[in-house]
């Protein structure tokens, strides 16, 4: 009984001494890693590898054995000894048993073996990709899409994803098309230094007129003044260059304002009270062309209108009074308060824009007028007390209009005068079309 008894305390007692040895051996692992640094990286990737390949050994139970565990009572300890079995054979036995059990069961020893430090049964093992997995019996069926109708037939459902893909580019198209904003672009009023003012009077000062602006913007449009652009004695060069604003704007309006120069149109009797602004007809005409050979739409207002005469070859009344004393006062000291009536001939193209007017009334702030009409023009309106022209139309061109009359000022003169949307909106739709 007592050599019993001591047989079995050194077989304790060498499993103690091969698990401290194993011990031993890690502990001088880490010791080795820690003391030297430069390898640490490659001892413990080594180590993880091991680590690894002996995980994969434990769970192939076909594997040859790496180590003995003894049985109590067995006369022989060590590996390869008569009383010992294979570690992978108990390991295979584990996995056996843990198969054999309830699920609850099989977690609590997958549990228990992570605790223990031990790989999870199964661990290691490779996937089995060929396996069908079923979907369980209680299981309903798949239901179809909620697009599908019972008479649907791949057809159908083919055409309505068409006509919804269709519908799509189409609303992107117009969204692009009509919901762009309109840049139109307004020329600049100037005002020359005077010698020796101070201030600002003594600047160049280019400018917009505020109702000008309003008037457009009303429409829902961005307005932009272009400012005059020069090529030599500027303080800030600038490359620059008036195609570059028809270029990327929509539209152009000649605003009113100082006399045409009548050296712009070669008048040989004119008159030195009234020398115009050579410097902004310059600039002006050479915007108007600009627009023109972008395919750009331009509205001309009053002096607008009297440039567009001039740049295709015609001329003006330097003064009305002066040159025609049998007509009428189209200018007062009541500025836009004075008002007159204006016809419209058969065929005009601004008749078609107000159907049913023959007539109108409208306000007249303008001491010079269109003389002789210019090349490729056609005669809009007229006054219809001395038939002095009114309205002009370039008809080599979509849209390139003028109108003596200020329309910018008619929505606050009263109910009396010509609402002149219609001429706007025909203005900011050429615009628009020139974008297709």
């Amino acid at each position: 009984m007592s050599e019993n008894t001591s047989a079995r305390a050194e077989q304790s007692g060498s499993a103690s001494s091969s698990v401290a040895t194993s011990s031993g051996h890690a502990g001088a692992a880490s010791s080795s890693v820690s003391d030297n640094p430069s390898v640490g990286a490659t001892v413990h990737v080594g180590a993880f590898a091991a680590q690894i390949a002996a995980a994969q050994d434990v769970g192939d139970p076909g594997s040859a054995p790496t180590d003995t565990i003894a049985e109590p009572g067995a006369p022989g300890v060590g590996p390869g000894g008569p009383g010992a079995r294979p570690a992978a054979a108990s390991a295979g036995s584990s996995a056996g048993s843990s198969a054999a059990a309830p699920p609850g069961a099989t977690a609590a020893g997958a549990a228990s073996a992570a605790r223990a430090g031990s790989p999870p049964p199964g661990f290691g093992a490779p996937p089995d990709f060929e396996a069908s997995r079923p979907p369980p019996a209680s299981a309903a069926p798949p239901a179809p899409p909620a697009y599908l109708k019972q008479s649907d037939t791949p057809w159908s459902v083919f055409g309505r994803i068409i006509a919804a893909r269709a519908r799509r580019l189409f609303d992107r198209a117009g969204q692009r098309i009509t919901q762009r904003t309109l840049r139109i672009g307004v020329s600049a009023r100037i005002f020359h230094p005077e010698p020796g003012a101070p201030g600002l009077r003594g600047k160049t000062l280019q400018y917009l007129e505020e109702s000008i602006a309003h008037w457009v913007m009303s429409r829902d449009v961005l307005v932009f003044m272009i400012p005059t652009v020069g090529h030599q004695g500027m303080l800030h060069p600038s490359n620059i260059r008036l195609r570059d604003y028809a270029k990327h704007l929509d539209g152009l309006l000649l605003q009113g304002g100082a006399d045409v120069s009548p050296q712009t149109y070669a008048a040989s009797d004119a008159y030195s009270e009234w020398p115009g602004d050579r410097v902004r007809d310059m600039y002006e005409l050479e915007l108007l062309h600009e627009f023109i050979e972008s395919g750009k739409p331009v509205l001309g207002v009053c002096r607008g209108c009297q440039l567009i005469n001039v740049a295709f070859g015609g001329s003006l009344y330097q003064d009305i009074a002066t040159d025609v004393p049998t007509a009428g006062a189209h200018v007062s000291e009541h500025y836009d308060q004075h008002r007159h009536a204006i016809r419209f001939p058969d065929g005009s193209t601004l008749a078609n824009m107000f159907p049913g007017r023959r007539e109108a009334i409208v306000n007249s702030i303008h001491h010079q007028a269109i003389r002789d009409i210019g090349r490729d023009l056609n005669i809009e309106a007229v006054s219809a007390e001395d038939g002095i022209i009114e309205g002009i139309r370039y008809r080599r061109a979509p849209f390139v209009v003028g109108v003596q009359w200020h329309p910018e000022f008619h929505r606050a003169g009263g109910p009396e005068l010509l609402d002149c949307t219609p001429l706007l909106d025909t203005f900011l739709r050429a615009a628009r079309e020139t974008r297709l």
